[in-house]
């Protein structure tokens, strides 16, 4: 099942007739990084080792993240993003259940990254763009 949107959720909670019918019939909380993360694994039919391989993260630290066992910076997230050819709403799904910060199109680096994101573009690709403008690289 889909995971409903900000805007989907506000929608029917302001329609409710009350907080109880709203609280019971929507699923809220924080979603465990690595929960989605296999989710979108499942969804998108790729393999995990890949992915690892592809987002440049050491193999036992990558495991870790897809496990739960370990909790990822806000890059190696994005390394899993770019790896993953996450779209934007997914990539910032997996920061927010990171407990990191979204990404954010008025922050320069934010910008070229979501921008990259849009694209396609490979790991290598958004690293060489982020160099390029002087912005710190992912990895």
């Amino acid at each position: 099942m889909a995971e409903k949107l900000t805007e989907e959720l506000l929608g029917e909670l302001l329609e409710a007739s009350s907080i109880d019918e709203f609280v019971g019939g929507n699923v809220l909380g924080h979603r465990r990084l690595s929960d989605y993360l296999n989710e979108l694994l499942a969804a998108k039919r790729l393999k995990r080792s890949d992915v690892v391989r592809m987002a440049n993260l050491n193999e036992t630290f990558g495991y870790q993240i897809f496990t739960g066992a370990r909790n990822p910076s806000r890059n190696k997230v994005l390394q899993i993003a770019f790896a993953m050819a996450l779209t934007l709403r997914e990539a910032n799904r997996a920061l927010e259940a990171a407990g990191v910060s979204s990404l954010y199109s008025k922050d320069r680096r934010d910008a070229i990254i979501i921008f990259c994101l849009d694209r396609g573009c490979s790991l290598q690709k958004v690293n060489e763009e982020l160099y390029r403008f002087g912005e710190e690289t992912i990895c």
